[in-house]
């Protein structure tokens, strides 16, 4: 009974594997699972007659399947397994003494020899199969296992002196290179990291009236003994450094105006009326006195005088909100500081005309100098084609007037605009936290694509110009001094997602100062940051212009960085599954999509976005060492399906019937956008892993030194088993002068450290909730804490929570 029934799974089975290989055939595929089907057919009836030939056939499927994936694909034992791991299961239920006894006995001349007959055959396939399995079991699918340099330059840069006991910027610093100078945590003492303290914010569950999405994505800044933090409804909190321990909170009571819109931010910014910068021309004219009294500034700001500095806010914290207001307290007391606008507050939406309510946000920490604080903004992307604009603003520090704007779509973008005039709609905007060298007087701004961004729609000159750049403004009154574009003619939502991170390299003997910029295509652009100009290579590569959507068109070339991350194209080997059966339906959906390569033409017909929407990289950036001057960053791949749905008119829903959010609507545009990560029916990606990986880089000659994958599937699935098959990952790095790398955005709910010199694992530890945030570390009361926000991240659906961990060295230390 047991092969008879065997018998009949294996020739449904192999019934569907022979249907859907012949259809991958006919679209050009392989014509192995026409082999594999067939020859499960063929078992499958074998069984159901109980012939004991079913067993040598079976066993020859299996020697013939397991050299056909080592030819696809190597030594790779994520990619081997769905080749052969089903199959194998099934010839190790074939050998079971139940199977055997329902079969016709075999030849006389072959009863004696038992196991030399079909079912020996089979019995060695399977064992081949399984020790074929620990073989490729430690296989380096990306071959990249050097040594970074052990140091560079002798002694810091003067530029980028990195925080000690503090950590008083996003990035730790303005030049936003996520590196700390402290070192008693080191490679060979972080395995004895334990958890110190743990603050719990409150916000786990959002409120039934909460928007969507909900991000926590915050890295604290520590000043003194006094550890900040924002939550996901914009709330400030003050910690004792040393214990976790409340000391105040300050509540902005945030107002939320759509569905779409994001419960994030990411962080504070922080100014000290107390640490002077040092000084240079540039610096004088980035800081002179700001004037309030103009008719571009905000109405909250134009009846607040400059003012000397008082004890109180002598020590700021500013806050940018999602319901756009830039506000700033006491970090002393938390409590407003009242003369920065109106009651310590000024309207961001002010100039900006009319904004429909949550579609104009800020979500990352304004950048803060000496005496402004400069912010971005984040749009409500790809939902209408009616946006706000995405003007730059500089704004007076203590005061809160308005010092200079940038609004790309005026014939004179710094001028200020005429009573009644509105900043220019639809631009793009700069939603990832800016940069800023004081010592050269400019901010650095990672701008963004316009929105619908996969259409021609409404995109001005100035939108062409700028779409996707690179943008270095004066500190002094926001002129343009230069810009870089990254993707020429955006269509697939390539922003520039991260920071751009400063450092002064040293090439050929010279000190250049650099600005590194990684993008959502994987290229990491490394340019001179005072002029613009690359300072690793840069090449044109030709790319398809055809079979875009009807009146679209597309650049016939796209800048290409001599150091990227940008994956291998994808081919039907690198398509994976659970099983040999989702395997093939990937198989059959990649060859049935339109697929050119990183910068295929979008249309009607389903296709391939690989690198997709998440990106190489997205806003945590990438962790660079100024010392060594290398770079450690965390690429991920994985692949979207794209397609545009024709709208019947402009105001329908036509990819999000049923569902409060509206991403992809681009209501107003003729086409809404299907925007999906190319999953198979089971669950799993259609590519191959990994899917993320960490990696270190020697800057001054651009060399990928080591590169392994990073992160298994705990938290992922149903079964929480732990493969380290290298996940995605959000949230940036953190080096440490000790050698040490920390980073905790895996989705895998892990907080791990590295070697810096060779990317070795050192340590990890489980957090309570997704970790999806930049580490960040100080020292008080000589001992040095690693902290991390682990609150979750919605879109990457990873545990929600509402975690702030330290870690630290046992006191002997």
């Amino acid at each position: 009974m047991f092969a008879i029934i065997t018998g009949y799974f294996l020739a449904i089975f192999g019934a569907l594997l022979l249907a859907g290989g012949i259809w991958l055939a006919l679209l050009g595929g392989t014509l192995a699972y026409v082999g594999l089907g067939a020859g499960w057919l063929i078992s499958g009836v074998l069984l159901i007659l109980r012939r004991r030939a079913a067993l040598g056939v079976y066993a020859l499927l299996l020697i013939l399947t397991l050299i056909w994936a080592l030819f696809e694909v190597g030594l790779d034992r994520w990619a081997l397994l769905p080749r052969y791991a089903l199959f194998s299961l099934f010839g190790l239920w074939l050998l079971m003494p139940w199977i055997d006894r329902a079969l016709h006995p075999a030849p006389e001349s072959l009863r004696a020899h038992g196991w030399f007959g079909a079912r020996g055959a089979l019995a060695v396939t399977v064992c081949l199969a399984l020790v074929l399995g620990l073989v490729s079991l430690g296989k380096d699918p990306f071959g990249i296992a050097g040594s970074l340099p052990a140091t560079a330059n002798a002694e810091m840069p003067d530029a980028s002196s990195a925080p000690d006991a503090d950590w008083t910027a996003y990035g730790g610093n303005g030049y936003g290179q996520r590196y700390s100078s402290l070192k008693q945590i080191t490679a060979s003492n972080v395995h004895e990291l334990k958890l110190a303290w743990t603050y719990h914010t409150g916000e786990k569950k959002t409120a039934p009236h909460d928007p969507t999405e909900s991000t926590s994505e915050d890295t604290p800044l520590k000043i003194g003994d006094t550890l900040y933090l924002c939550t996901t409804h914009d709330r400030i909190v003050a910690l004792n450094a040393a214990t976790g321990k409340k000391l105040w909170e300050y509540d902005p009571h945030i107002k939320y105006g759509h569905d779409n819109q994001h419960l994030t931010c990411r962080g504070l910014g922080y100014h000290s009326a107390t640490v002077p910068t040092p000084v240079t021309p540039a610096v004088l004219a980035a800081n002179a006195p700001v004037q309030p009294a103009t008719s571009t500034a905000p109405a909250s700001a134009s009846s607040s005088a400059a003012a000397p500095v008082t004890a109180q806010c002598a020590q700021r914290l500013v806050l940018a909100t999602i319901d756009a207001r830039l506000v700033e307290v006491d970090a002393k007391t938390g409590k407003p500081c009242m003369g920065f606008g109106h009651d310590g507050e000024v309207n961001l939406l002010t100039n900006m005309g009319k904004v429909k309510p949550g579609y104009y946000m800020e979500t990352s920490p304004p950048t803060v100098t000496r005496k402004l604080v400069v912010v971005g903004a984040s749009i409500n992307d790809n939902n209408s084609v009616d946006n706000p604009s995405g003007v730059i603003r500089a704004f007076d520090i203590e005061t809160g007037a308005l010092a200079w704007h940038w609004d790309m779509g005026k014939p004179d973008p710094n001028a200020p605009l005429k009573p009644g005039e509105t900043y220019t709609p639809n631009t793009p905007p700069a939603w990832p936290p800016l940069s800023v060298d004081e010592h050269l007087g400019m901010v650095y701004v990672p701008l963004g694509n316009v929105s619908p961004d996969q259409l021609d729609i409404r995109r001005s000159p100035a939108a062409e110009k700028y779409g996707s750049a690179i943008v270095a403004l004066s500190l002094a009154d926001g002129h343009v001094v230069w810009y870089f574009q990254a993707v020429h003619h955006d269509h697939w939502d390539r922003d520039n997602p991260a920071q751009p991170t400063l450092v002064d390299l040293t090439i050929d003997g010279a000190t250049e100062p650099a600005l590194v910029q990684p993008t959502k295509q994987g290229d990491v652009y490394v340019l001179n940051r005072r002029t613009g100009k690359p300072i690793l290579p840069v090449t044109n590569i030709r790319t398809p212009t055809e079979g875009g959507a009807p009146g679209d068109r597309y650049s016939p070339v796209q800048p290409e960085s001599s150091l990227s991350f940008m994956p291998r194209p994808l081919t039907g080997a690198d398509m994976w599954g659970a099983s040999p059966f989702d395997q093939l339906w990937c198989r059959i959906r990649f060859k049935k999509a339109t697929y050119e390569g990183p910068y295929t033409p979008l249309s009607t017909h389903p296709a391939i976005a690989y690198p997709g929407q998440l990106g190489v990289f997205d806003w945590g950036g990438v962790a660079i060492d100024p010392v060594r001057q290398v770079m450690i960053a965390t690429p991920v791949h994985m692949a979207y399906l794209f397609q545009l749905k024709p709208r019947p008119n402009p105001t329908a829903n036509v990819v999000t019937k049923g569902k409060q959010e509206h991403f992809n609507e681009n209501y107003g545009a003729p086409y809404a956008a299907i925007l999906k990560p190319f999953l198979s029916p089971l669950g799993p990606p259609c590519q191959q892993p990994p899917w993320g990986a960490i990696a270190g880089v020697d800057l001054r000659d651009g060399k990928i030194t080591w590169m392994h994958r990073n992160g298994n599937t705990r938290d992922r699935g149903k079964v929480p088993i732990p493969f380290e098959m290298g996940v995605p990952g959000f949230g940036g790095p953190l080096i440490t002068a000790g050698g040490v790398v920390f980073y905790s955005g895996t989705i895998d709910g892990t907080f791990r450290a590295y070697d810096e010199t060779t990317g070795q694992q050192l340590w990890q530890a489980g957090l309570p909730a997704g970790g999806q945030a930049t580490p960040m570390t100080y020292s008080v009361d000589g001992r040095q804490y690693v902290v991390v926000m682990a609150g979750g991240h919605g879109s990457a659906g990873t545990r929600l929570g509402d975690s702030v961990a330290a870690y630290s060295l046992p006191a002997a230390h």
